[in-house]
């Protein structure tokens, strides 16, 4: 790989190689060929790193530094990410396959943004004042919890990135952050932004490896990390927060979905056609928001799906850094396996496919299928790829139940013109964000996160300052109490 560029880990301020020399390469989905060769990391190096954020908590300036000061810093950042927009966005690309307009056009502007906002709001969060008459008083305070392991998935690498490391740097945290092994380069770049910003030595540093048996389950066991936040399957979270039990370390766990997007006939159906698109097919379906299980009022049924289908067809699928193309291939060789293999067996769980199937290379086309029962397994399990199935419903208490008749509450959708019955069913439905009339709108003031298999906890706002801070109450003797 030596004719390759080289993307190291970033450890106590300075780019490295593993201790060992071991390297992996970072594959194109769209040319299936290496393109970067980066830094393999295991238990000794994400164990280097964990000790560099350590000494940099307990020794150091930043959880010392005031807001303002730290805010500099991360605005600082921010404008470098800005600057460098070309560069990370074309490496997420090249990473995972995602067309170039969206990780340049909206993931990057995004990044920066959380770090924008979180900064400002660290520094503008209010704790509490409790009076208790005048011999005592009450406060509340904030301070940092600690070292801070940051485990991102793959499919919107420098987005989540920084969605986890923005507020934990923001309130005084130190950070490892161990990117997902197949989307490793924009983590790399973002730390040396962050070095080239001013951030102190081994306040933010990267470890790249695997998970089990590498770098990622060290992480995750390191008594030295005071909190883990993980973005990524289901069945991973749970292992993680195994880990993180062992030694009473907090996990905030961002798992698997499996959206539901309900369409009433009174919804305004180009609008609901033109999200719901976006819904399932945005970044070729890789996405744990997906609405890939909905459902369309019967009188509307046969219109809503003749549009649908006509807007999936319409869809440019292509090289993704081509600026034109708006789908492209799937992030790796086993996800593409992955998805392949539920979008043959179809037929076979009784359903069909409209339009869509198997591409070229690790292509599979926006794919819609109906008739599939609800026990089957592509309604029921998490593909994270480019199928939705679409079926009428006849009531509102019928469609909130399938809804909800599912493992997973991680966000829902619901079309509908009338008021009442919007409040009303977003009140019903077991998810974590329900979008009315519009999908991936985001105040990063409110919670995200969802319930049952889709993990625990909540982040943004002040449910991030919660995760990311050890709330403390001082209580104070104003005069002398007499017993």
């Amino acid at each position: 790989m030596a004719d390759l560029p080289f993307y190291g880990h970033f450890i106590d301020g300075a780019e490295v190689r593993s201790l060992d020399g071991a390297e992996m390469s970072s594959v194109d989905p769209w040319t299936r060929e290496a393109w970067a060769a980066v830094a393999l990391g295991g238990k000794a190096d994400a164990d280097r790193a964990v000790a560099a954020a350590r000494t940099a908590f307990d020794e150091g300036p930043w959880p010392r530094m005031s807001f303002a000061e730290r805010g500099a810093i991360l605005h600082r950042l921010a404008d470098l990410i800005e600057e460098h927009a070309d560069e990370l966005g074309l490496a997420d690309t090249r990473d995972m396959g995602k067309p170039i307009t969206q990780s340049r056009g909206n993931d990057v502007p995004r990044s920066a943004q959380n770090f924008r906002f979180f900064a400002d709001h660290a520094r503008l969060s209010v704790g509490e004042v409790l009076p208790m008459g005048e011999q005592l008083h009450t406060y509340t305070a904030f301070p940092p919890a600690g070292v801070v392991a940051a485990i991102a998935p793959w499919n919107f690498p420098l987005m989540l990135e920084s969605w986890k490391v923005a507020p934990a740097l923001a309130w005084g945290n130190t950070v490892v952050l161990k990117p997902a092994e197949d989307t490793p380069v924009s983590a790399t770049i973002l730390a040396r932004l962050a070095h080239e910003a001013g951030m102190p030595a081994g306040v933010f540093n990267v470890v790249h490896g695997y998970g089990p048996d590498s770098a990622g389950q060290a992480l995750t066991e390191n008594p030295d990390v005071d909190r883990i936040t993980f973005t990524g399957e289901s069945s991973t979270g749970r292992t993680i927060a195994r880990a993180g039990a062992a030694n009473l370390v907090p996990a905030s766990l961002e798992l698997g979905g499996k959206g539901a997007n309900l369409v009433f006939a009174d919804a305004d159906l180009g609008n609901a056609v033109d999200w719901s698109i976006r819904a399932i097919f945005s970044n070729a379906g890789q996405v744990c928001l997906a609405g890939s299980r909905l459902y369309v009022e019967r009188s509307v049924y046969d219109e809503f799906l003749t549009r649908f289908v006509a807007a999936a067809e319409a869809m440019v699928v292509g090289d993704p850094k081509d600026p034109a193309t708006q789908f492209g291939p799937l992030a790796s060789e086993t996800h593409f396996e992955k998805v392949r293999s539920y979008v043959e067996s179809v037929e076979l769980a009784g359903g069909k496919i409209r339009t869509g199937g198997v591409g070229e290379g690790w292509v599979v086309r926006p794919t819609v299928a109906v008739d599939l029962p609800e026990d089957a397994k592509h309604v029921r399990e998490e593909i994270f790829g480019p199928l939705v199935r679409i079926t009428p419903f006849d009531s509102e208490a019928e469609v909130v139940h399938a809804a909800n008749d599912t493992p997973y509450g991680l966000n829902a959708m619901v079309f509908t013109e009338n008021l009442g019955r919007a409040h009303r069913v977003s009140a019903r439905l077991k998810a974590g964000t329900v979008w009315v009339n519009c999908f991936f709108v985001r105040d990063l003031r409110a919670p995200f996160g969802g319930v049952g298999d889709s993990g625990m906890g909540r982040e943004g706002g002040n449910f991030s300052r919660e995760f990311f801070t050890e709330p403390k109450a001082v209580v104070m003797q104003l005069a002398p109490i007499h017993h």
